[in-house]
């Protein structure tokens, strides 16, 4: 289990800041997981809608008025550049 998100700052576009309950910190670019994917993903193709993001108290992870939620692991292996690890079976 990774460090989850503390903190988050809308940039601009889809642009944000994250701070990790470890103390890293990192800008993510988003666009590419929202855009176009439709569905819940839709109001986030509104800048304005992208920007009301939160880090829920529970689940320390980047969260939206519509429930959209991201899996803070992956949100950090992307900001740090760390291959997500893949579960070996036996």
């Amino acid at each position: 289990m990774f460090p989850r998100i503390a903190a988050v700052q809308h940039i601009e576009e889809y642009r944000l800041h994250l701070t990790f309950a470890n103390g890293e910190e990192a800008e993510l670019d988003l666009g590419s997981r929202i855009l176009g994917r439709g569905g819940v993903f839709r109001p986030l193709e509104d800048v304005a809608f992208f920007a009301q993001v939160e880090v829920d108290p529970e689940a320390h992870t980047l969260v939206w008025p519509n429930g959209v939620d991201l899996d803070p692991d992956v949100l950090y292996c992307e900001a740090m550049g760390i291959p997500l690890p893949v579960p070996q079976t036996p």
